[in-house]
């Protein structure tokens, strides 16, 4: 039961990780990657001609804002969900299992905000 409970909350804790490090992802404009992949897959899936790219490249810019507020306030009630979780299941545990839950939040696997603007991740 205890290692269930253990397994259990190390995979909230990389979901949330893995939620937060999408929500450091840079806003519109940001990453060049994510900024020019939706033309991309367009272009390939689609084989759009260049005139149609030059065209549908704007309608995507101009959703990108709209899809990164929403993408935003998602993430932000998904942490909120997952911390009201994690306080819940947090008095249940040992002192030893609050730590290592402690170290598991911490871990850089979490991809924090932080570990990304040091690593260069959100340099275009």
């Amino acid at each position: 039961m205890k290692r269930n409970l253990l397994t259990l909350i190390a995979a909230g804790a990389i979901a949330v990780g893995g939620f937060v490090m999408v929500q450091a992802q840079p806003g519109p404009g940001g990453h060049r990657h994510g900024k020019r992949f939706m033309l991309e897959r367009l272009t390939k899936e689609l084989n759009l001609t260049s005139e149609q790219e030059t065209k549908v490249q704007p309608i995507i810019d101009q959703a990108r804002p709209q899809m990164a507020a929403i993408h935003h306030e998602a993430m932000k009630k998904i942490k909120g969900v997952m911390d009201s979780t994690m306080s819940q299941i947090r008095p249940l545990l040992t002192p030893d299992q609050q730590k290592k839950l402690d170290d598991i939040q911490k871990s850089p696997s979490r991809g924090d905000s932080s570990d990304r603007e040091n690593s260069g991740e959100n340099d275009d």
